[in-house]
C-alpha cells in the first residue's frame, strides 16, 4: 500500500512536471513572439521619429531658402539701381565737361541743374540686407540630451488598495489605493469590479465578468448607482504609463450588505401580473398570464442572490401556499426577513388608483388584506377622487397629513422592532411602527389599477441611519396604532 501510494504520488508528480514543461515551452514561444512584437513596435516608433525629423528638416530648409530668395532679390534690386545710377552719372560727367566751355550763362545754369539732380547723389551705398543667416540656425543641444536620455519605460508596479479607506454606503463603493513607491511617469489608473457571492475570489470560473473604469487620474474613485444583488464585490486596480499597463493589485472583497428579493408569483392574486420586481393589476383575471416559477431568490439579471443569515428563500420561508383571492390583490416577496436592518423602495405608476406597501408574517390568509390583520403593517395610498395616504395595522387606520411621494422607502429593523416608511427622495419620515416582531417578515404589496415597481439590492441609506439614531420614540397617536399586535 505504501509503495502504491508512492507510485501514485510519483505518477502525479510526473504529470505535473509534464504540464510544467509544456508551460515552459509555451512561455518560451511567447517570449520570442513578444520580443519580435516589441522590436517591431520599436522600429515603428523610431521610423515615426525619423519621419518627424525629416518633416521638420524640410520645413526649416524651406524657410532658409525663402529667406535666401528674399535677400538676393533685395540685393539684386539695389544692384540694378546702382548700375542705372552709375550709367546716368557717366553721361552727366561727359555733359558737365562739355558745359565748361559754354559762354551763355543761361545754358550753363541749365546744365548745372541737370548735373546737380543726378541720381547718384540720392542712392544709398549701404546693402539693403545683410548676408548673415545665423538667425535661422537651430540649437539641438537640449533635444540631443533628451534623445540620449531615452530609455525603456518601466512597467508600473501594482497599486495597493487601502482596505481601511474603502467605503461601501448608499449603494456606492469608494475605492482608495496607493503606489508602493512614487512614480512620476504614471499617467492614469484602471479600476475593475465584479459581483460575487463568495467571500474571496470567485470559485466558479468566469462567474461574473469584470466591469472596467478607465483613465482615472486620482488614487480614489467612487462607483455610484450600483445594485447590490450579490453579497460581495471584488475590486482591483492597475497603473498605466504612456507605454504600458502594470499588473493588477491583489483583488479586495467588499461586503455589500443589501436586501435582495423578487416578487413571488406563486402567491399573487390571479388579477395581478407579476414579473420579478414588477406587479401590475390585470382585470382579465390572469387569463393568458404565464406564471413565473422557480425564481427562488433570482434577480432580473439572472444572478443568484446571496445566501444571508438574516433571510430565508421563499421555499424554506413558506413552502407552498394558496394564491391570494377575493379583494386581497396581494403579492408577497420571495425572501423573509428574520434579523438585521433592511431597506427597499417602491414606485407606483401615475395611474395607480390604490396600493399598499408593507410587511407581513407568513400567516397572512389568502382573503386578508395588508394592514387589516394584527400580523401585517403597511402604508396605504388611495388616489380616488382625492389622494390620501394612511398607515394601517390590525384593521386600524391613521391618516397622514403629508403629500404622497413618488417613491416610498421601506426600512425594517427586525431586531429593533421598527418598521419605518420614508419619502425615498428627500428621506423624510412618513410613518413608523414600533413593535416586537415574533415571526419572520415578508415584504407585501397590494395594488388595484396600475402597477408597482420594487427596487431591491439597496443598502440602508446613510440619511435613514442618521434619522434612526435621532429618533427617540414615536408620538402617542402612532404608538396607539402600533401597540395592537
Amino acid at each position: 500500500e505504501t509503495l502504491q501510494r508512492i507510485v501514485t504520488n510519483l505518477a502525479n508528480k510526473n504529470g505535473e512536471i509534464h504540464n510544467f514543461i509544456d508551460m515552459l515551452n509555451h512561455t518560451i514561444k511567447n517570449v520570442q513572439v513578444n520580443s519580435a512584437n516589441a522590436i517591431s513596435e520599436l522600429d515603428e516608433e523610431f521610423d515615426g521619429l525619423y519621419s518627424l525629423l525629416d518633416e521638420m528638416k524640410g520645413s526649416m530648409a524651406n524657410t532658409i531658402q525663402q529667406e535666401e530668395a528674399r535677400k538676393i532679390q533685395a540685393l539684386q534690386d539695389q544692384l540694378s539701381q546702382c548700375s542705372n545710377a552709375l550709367e546716368s552719372s557717366e553721361e552727366l560727367l561727359e555733359l558737365a565737361a562739355q558745359s565748361l566751355d559754354i559762354k551763355d550763362p543761361g545754358e550753363f545754369f541749365k546744365v548745372e541743374n541737370i548735373v546737380t539732380m543726378a541720381s547718384a547723389f540720392r542712392i544709398s551705398l549701404k546693402p539693403a540686407v545683410s548676408d548673415s543667416m545665423t538667425h535661422l540656425m537651430v540649437d539641438f543641444t537640449l533635444e540631443r540630451r533628451m534623445l540620449q536620455a531615452v530609455n525603456f519605460l518601466p512597467v508600473p508596479k501594482a497599486p495597493e488598495i487601502d482596505l481601511a479607506a474603502c467605503l461601501v454606503a448608499d449603494n456606492c463603493i469608494t475605492v482608495s489605493w496607493r503606489m508602493p513607491e512614487d512614480d512620476s511617469r504614471i499617467d492614469h489608473f484602471v479600476l475593475e469590479y465584479r459581483k460575487t457571492n463568495f467571500d474571496g475570489l470567485p470559485r466558479v470560473k468566469d462567474e461574473q465578468h469584470w466591469e472596467l473604469v478607465d483613465y482615472i487620474k486620482a488614487t480614489e474613485y467612487t462607483l455610484s448607482g450600483l445594485k447590490f444583488d450579490t453579497k460581495y464585490m471584488n475590486v482591483r486596480v492597475q497603473a498605466c504609463n504612456k507605454a504600458v499597463a502594470g499588473d493588477y493589485s491583489d483583488p479586495v472583497t467588499l461586503e455589500t450588505k443589501a436586501f435582495v428579493f423578487s416578487l413571488d408569483s406563486t402567491s399573487s392574486h390571479l388579477n395581478l401580473k407579476v414579473e420579478d420586481t414588477y406587479v401590475e393589476w390585470d382585470p382579465t383575471g390572469g387569463k393568458g398570464q404565464e406564471k413565473v416559477k422557480g425564481k427562488e431568490n433570482k434577480s432580473r439579471s439572472g444572478a443568484p442572490s446571496p445566501k444571508r443569515t438574516s433571510v430565508n428563500t421563499r421555499t424554506s420561508a413558506r413552502g407552498s401556499r394558496d394564491h391570494f383571492t377575493g379583494e386581497s390583490y396581494t403579492v408577497l416577496g420571495d425572501t423573509a426577513v428574520e434579523s438585521g436592518q433592511h431597506y427597499w423602495e417602491v414606485r407606483a405608476q401615475k395611474d395607480c388608483k390604490s396600493y399598499s406597501v408593507g410587511v407581513t408574517y407568513r400567516s397572512l390568509g389568502k382573503f386578508d388584506q395588508l394592514g387589516k390583520t394584527n400580523s401585517s403593517w403597511c402604508i396605504h395610498v388611495n388616489n380616488w377622487l382625492q389622494t390620501t395616504i394612511s398607515a394601517k395595522h390590525n384593521n386600524k387606520t391613521k391618516t397622514l397629513d403629508i403629500p404622497v411621494p413618488d417613491r416610498i422607502g421601506v426600512y425594517c429593523d427586525f431586531d429593533g422592532g421598527q418598521l419605518a416608511f420614508y419619502n425615498a427622495n428627500s428621506k423624510q419620515l412618513l410613518h413608523a411602527f414600533r413593535t416586537k416582531f415574533t415571526q419572520p417578515l415578508l415584504p407585501g404589496f397590494m395594488i388595484w389599477c396600475g402597477g408597482l415597481t420594487v427596487s431591491t439590492g439597496l443598502q440602508v441609506p446613510s440619511a435613514v441611519k442618521t434619522l434612526q439614531k435621532s429618533e427617540n420614540g414615536l408620538s402617542g397617536s402612532t404608538s396607539s396604532l402600533n401597540n395592537i399586535a
